[in-house]
Order: C-alpha cells, then sequence, then structure tokens
C-alpha cells in the first residue's frame, strides 16, 4: 500500500504528498533532465550487469571445485559457509561489508576506499550464494562419465570444462 501511494502521488502536479491537486508528469520531467540521476542509473546498470557477469563466472568456477571435492565433509563444510550470506539479513550482509572496507581503508591509510569498485565487490560477495546454489543441482544431475569420456576421447580438460560441463550446466 505504501508503495502504491507514492506511485500514485509521483504523477501529483504539486509538491504536497497528502493532496492530490491534478495528473501531470512534472516530476518525472525533472527526474529525466537532472544530470546527477541520470548519471546514478547508469553508474547502476553498469554495476549491476559487471557484478551479474562477475558473479556468474565466479559461482560457476567456485560450484565446479566444490563438486569435484572428494572429502564429503569439507564439502559440506563449504556449503554450510556459501549458505551464511543467505541467512544473514541483508542489511547486516551491508554493513559488515561496509565495516570491513573502512577497516582496510584505516590500514592503508586511504580515505578515497569506497567507491564503485567496492560497491562491486559487495555485490559480487552478495550474488555468488546465489548461483553457486543454482549452479550445483545441475552438476549432481549431470552424467559424471561425460567428462571422463571426454578427455579418454582426447579432449583436453578446458576444452573438454567448455564443449561438455559447461553447456551441461547452461
Amino acid at each position: 500500500a505504501p508503495i502504491a501511494v507514492m506511485i500514485f502521488f509521483s504523477f501529483n502536479s504539486s509538491n504536497s504528498m497528502s493532496e492530490f491537486s491534478g495528473f501531470s508528469f512534472r516530476w518525472y520531467n525533472e527526474l529525466f533532465h537532472n544530470k546527477d540521476a541520470g548519471q546514478a542509473l547508469l553508474n547502476s546498470l553498469i554495476l549491476a550487469v559487471s557484478s551479474s557477469v562477475i558473479s556468474t563466472v565466479l559461482g560457476t568456477a567456485a560450484a565446479l571445485g566444490i563438486h569435484s571435492m572428494r572429502s564429503k565433509r569439507m564439502k559440506k563444510v563449504i556449503m554450510n559457509v556459501t549458505n551464511l550470506p543467505l541467512m544473514n539479513p541483508d542489511i547486516v550482509t551491508g554493513v559488515s561489508m561496509m565495516l570491513l572496507f573502512a577497516f582496510v581503508a584505516g590500514l592503508l591509510h586511504s580515505l578515497h576506499m569506497f567507491g564503485f569498485w567496492t560497491l562491486l565487490i559487495a555485490h559480487v560477495t552478495f550474488n555468488m550464494p546465489y548461483v553457486i546454489l543454482n549452479v550445483m543441482p545441475k552438476l549432481k544431475q549431470m552424467n559424471k562419465h561425460s567428462y571422463e569420456a571426454a578427455l579418454d576421447l582426447g579432449a583436453t580438460p578446458m576444452y573438454a570444462l567448455f564443449h561438455v560441463i559447461l553447456p551441461e550446466v547452461m
């Protein structure tokens, strides 16, 4: 309900949030002509796309590594650690990352620590467990002998990875 009220009043022609004085696109016009808002939108899109790509690559690599572990106990421990960010509220993870970056900035005596790169690291850290938890079931249902068969037929490990395992995961 609060979001619906906010959307409704975003089309209000006046400055008031308590009295609707007429339908208007005034606020959207001001938003799209504001250079700072446009730059913030562009930065958000760049951050979203780059963190998604990096998380997908790193998360898939991590899932492959976890899947190929021989020790069931170690695999279970790593999967439990992977689940921790999912069980924490987002705000706890965000504040923890901010404190980590502030600590590192203090160690490096740098006030310019916060920015795009710290946001990217935080988003990748937050997104990777989701990728791992989505790739792992696909790896478990895949025929484990397909990779070995590709190697037996003369494929290099990298060729088998890119032409057998990754297409199966996709």
